[in-house]
């Protein structure tokens, strides 16, 4: 059983303030010395960065499409553990999820899912009465889903929270807070929404301490933390990152991830499952560093802005090299999305590692939207045949797209070929999350350890 008092922050809409209400909660009651436990509906990187930064612990992902609605609790009682309090952001409206296919990764599915207490933010900037329909209406939809309370943001004057409360009091929804629009808690945006933590961190703080003082100023944190502890204990078991296939025992195989602000997009549970599959995971940054870290046997390359900073990874040429020379010799590496615009020849007509024979540039049109996947061919990832779900979401084009041996089938939206397996090299702009298939850590480990010996007896035949 797990018994964390939490609570899952909602709006009817994207844009109503539900990151700014949510990092600020979490940061305020993480100032009073509550161990807060940050979590994110859907598939997003960049809010858990935030979160991360308010609590001083790993936000983490729910995503009910990626993972399964059946891993949703345990992935949330594996974050959790040894926390006071639980707070998880919603995505996008409240019962919004992947196209077409009804509850399905919306914030409701997993307020239920997590028997989870729902507040409601809602955006009162250009409405007095008519709140209290927009709430009963939500409040209403599915009895299943318990709406605890309010969260007025954007609220204008004094006299504008007076018609508010009056009028949600009339239909019974208790105003558990009322933020007036302040301009000192906004977090600059482009063209993939906020500008991640790991970009701007002296800035990010200072934005997460105004979230937290404006939300406890507005906010009766109170009331919140009494609606939190109503939520009743769930029965599940805690995700453990086991992956099936783990190496022979020995020193362990190094696997370099990207890191800093070009690559920043990589679940919590990634890292935590190469290391279960026996890896020593060393973080590098390539903004940064001209080597690979001492015996890299293995590359994840991750998600992240990589055309912020095309410049900057153009003039690292002695990375480039390093990492070229690496694919060349067979070394198993996986890059997704950002990762995969790094191995190409070129990115906006900046050269990259030459890895991957395509070309990128950067596109008006935004690719975005869970897809159905399944391995074209045997890689370090994954095996012929393989299913698994994923998500794009980029604003990026390479040419070609896929290589004669893709990475994957995608059903979804359409029929198509993605992605490049060229060696031990796995490129594509898929991002999955590994906490679904334990077995592509695994696997990818295994892969690790047994290039590096192949690597050590070539060394040793020709030093003899």
């Amino acid at each position: 059983m797990i018994d964390v008092p939490r609570l899952v922050v909602a709006a009817p809409a994207s844009g109503s303030g539900k990151t700014t209400v949510t990092t600020g909660l979490m940061a305020a009651f993480a100032e009073r010395g509550l161990r807060v436990s940050p979590h994110k509906v859907g598939p997003d990187y960049i809010d858990p960065g935030y979160h991360a930064l308010a609590t001083g612990r790993p936000g983490r992902n729910l995503d009910a499409y990626m993972c399964g609605p059946e891993r949703v609790g345990p992935l949330f009682a594996h974050g959790a553990r040894g926390a006071d309090l639980a707070v998880v952001e919603g995505v996008m409206g409240l019962y919004d999820g992947a196209s077409g296919q009804g509850e399905l990764a919306s914030t409701a599915q997993v307020a239920k899912l997590l028997r989870a207490p729902v507040v409601l933010v809602v955006d009162a900037s250009s409405q007095s009465r008519s709140v209290a329909a927009l709430v009963h209406g939500f409040a209403s939809f599915d009895p299943q889903v318990r709406i605890g309370g309010v969260i007025l943001n954007k609220v204008g004057s004094d006299r504008h929270e007076e018609l508010l409360r009056d009028a949600l009091e009339e239909a019974g929804t208790p105003v558990l807070g009322a933020l007036r629009r302040a301009e000192g808690v906004t977090t600059p945006s482009r063209h993939l929404g906020l500008v991640p933590v790991a970009e701007r961190h002296r800035d990010a703080t200072a934005a997460v301490a105004a979230m937290a003082d404006t939300v406890r100023r507005g906010c009766d944190l109170e009331a919140l933390l009494a609606l939190a502890r109503t939520a009743p204990p769930l029965s599940e078991v805690p995700w453990e990152p086991r992956p099936p296939v783990v190496p022979a025992a020995g020193r362990r195989p190094v696997v370099a991830v990207a890191g800093g602000a070009a690559f920043s997009f990589l679940y919590a549970e990634h890292p935590e499952l190469l290391t279960a599959a026996g890896a020593e995971v060393v973080v590098f940054d390539p903004l940064r560093d001209e080597r690979l870290p001492e015996g890299t046997a293995g590359l994840v390359i991750g998600g992240g802005f990589p055309e912020m900073y095309v410049g900057e990874l153009a003039a690292n040429g002695a990375l480039r090299a390093e990492v070229a020379a690496l694919a060349a010799a067979g070394a198993p590496i996986a890059a997704e999305c950002a990762g995969l615009l790094y191995l190409a020849r070129s990115l906006d007509g900046r050269p990259m590692c030459a890895v991957v024979p395509g070309q990128a540039r950067m596109s008006q049109r935004l690719t975005l939207g869970y897809r159905e996947a399944v391995a074209v061919s045997d890689s370090v990832l994954a095996a012929a045949g393989t299913r698994l779900r994923g998500h794009e979401f980029h604003r990026t084009v390479l040419e070609p797209g896929a290589g004669p041996t893709p990475a994957w089938g995608l059903r979804t939206p359409r029929a198509r070929v993605e992605g490049f397996v060229l060696g031990g090299v796995h490129a594509s702009y898929l991002h999955t999350h590994w906490a679904a298939a334990p077995e592509v850590a695994g696997r990818f480990v295994a892969h690790c350890a047994a290039w590096r010996e192949a690597a050590s007896a070539r060394e040793s035949s020709c030093a003899g």
